[in-house]
C-alpha cells in the first residue's frame, strides 16, 4: 500500500477541447442552414388579377382613390380626413346600407401614394368594417 501524500493541486484544469468542437459544428450548422435572399430583385406589377366574378353592388362601399389622394365614397368626393373621423364616416354609410356590413371595395390607382391607401385600409379597420376587396384590371386587357 502507498501512503504517501500526494501533492493536490488547487486550481481545476477544464478541458475546452469539447466545448470547442460543439461549438464548431453548431457554426457549421448555421452556416449550411441559413438561406440568403435579394429582396431588392423582387419584381412585381399591380394592379392586374385574372378573375371572371364580378362583385355585387349592392350592398358594397366603394372607394375611390385617384393619383392625386383624392377620395370618393360612393360617387361622392369627400375631403381628407383622419382615419379616425373617416371611419365615423364610412361607419355612418355602411349602416345605411344591408345588414350594416358591406363589402369595401377600394379602387386605388396605380399611381396613387401608398400612404393614401394605408390610410383608408386604417379607417375601414377603426370602422369596424370586415369584408375588404381591392378592385383590379383584368391582366392582359389594355389599361388605357
Amino acid at each position: 500500500m502507498d501512503f504517501r501524500r500526494h501533492k493536490i493541486s488547487d486550481t481545476p484544469d477544464i478541458n475546452l477541447i469539447p466545448f470547442i468542437d460543439v461549438l464548431l459544428v453548431i457554426l457549421i450548422f448555421l452556416m449550411v442552414s441559413t438561406t440568403f435572399s435579394k429582396y431588392a430583385e423582387l419584381q412585381i406589377s399591380l394592379p392586374t388579377a385574372a378573375t371572371d366574378n364580378a362583385a355585387e353592388h349592392y350592398q358594397n362601399l366603394d372607394i375611390v382613390i385617384d393619383s392625386a389622394g383624392q377620395i370618393s365614397v360612393n360617387g361622392e368626393t369627400i375631403k381628407p380626413l383622419p382615419p379616425t373621423q373617416f371611419a365615423k364616416f364610412l361607419r355612418q354609410r355602411a349602416d345605411k346600407l344591408a345588414n350594416g356590413n358591406p363589402t369595401v371595395i377600394i379602387a386605388a390607382d396605380g399611381n396613387a401614394r401608398h400612404q393614401s391607401v394605408v390610410s383608408v385600409l386604417e379607417a375601414v379597420r377603426l370602422a369596424g368594417l370586415e369584408r375588404l376587396a381591392f378592385a383590379t384590371v383584368k391582366a392582359g386587357k389594355d389599361n388605357q
